[in-house]
């Protein structure tokens, strides 16, 4: 199986669609999947998802030929079935405006970028799935079509040069801390 991840407005959902035609893969989108087994709630900020049981579902609807989507992955497959996790990196200051746009709650912003600055969803990868199958790649600035021909040469021929993605440090270096972590 392979899966992108990454937190919401890096274009996870766009680059998968477009890669899963190409290559002929299974695009199975983790909320979706949560939303028709009736494992999500509604919360105040989020789809509330019961892990475990969307965990042993996904075991049984995935295979080598799928591509998982979600930001979720890294919490719900087991980590013998992945052959290999794109964590798709966005700017805080680009996904600021996306959120924005998207009418996000303050809260909501503001735990999303603190999220991406630290790095947990990559962090969360390596952690439960393993350094060797995991890679990211910053979207900032890219074009959707750079994005997937990308990740299409890692699928298909297993190499890339992956990003290195520092954004604490850049927050950091700009003496925009408070601006991302207010509380």
């Amino acid at each position: 199986m392979k899966i992108i991840t990454g937190n919401p407005g890096t274009g996870k959902h766009t680059v998968a669609g477009i890669l899963a035609k190409k290559l002929g893969l299974e695009l199975v989108d983790i909320n979706q999947v949560a939303i028709s087994k009736g494992i999500a709630k509604k919360g105040k900020q989020a789809l509330d998802v019961d892990v475990k049981k969307l965990k042993k579902i996904l075991d049984k609807k995935t295979s080598k030929n799928t591509l998982l989507v979600g930001h979720l992955a890294p919490y719900v497959v087991s980590k013998n079935k992945v052959d290999v996790v794109v964590v798709l990196r966005r700017s805080p200051y680009s996904l600021e405006r996306i959120y924005k746009k998207r009418e996000y709650s303050k809260q909501k912003s503001i735990e999303n970028l603190g999220s991406e600055i630290l790095g947990i969803t990559y962090y969360d990868t390596i952690k439960n799935i393993g350094r060797k199958k995991t890679f990211q790649f910053d979207t900032t600035n890219k074009s959707i079509a750079d994005t997937v021909k990308r990740i299409e040469s890692l699928f298909v021929k297993g190499k890339t040069r992956e990003d290195n993605v520092d954004w604490l440090k850049i927050v950091s270096k700009k003496r925009d801390l408070k601006r991302f972590f207010p509380y």
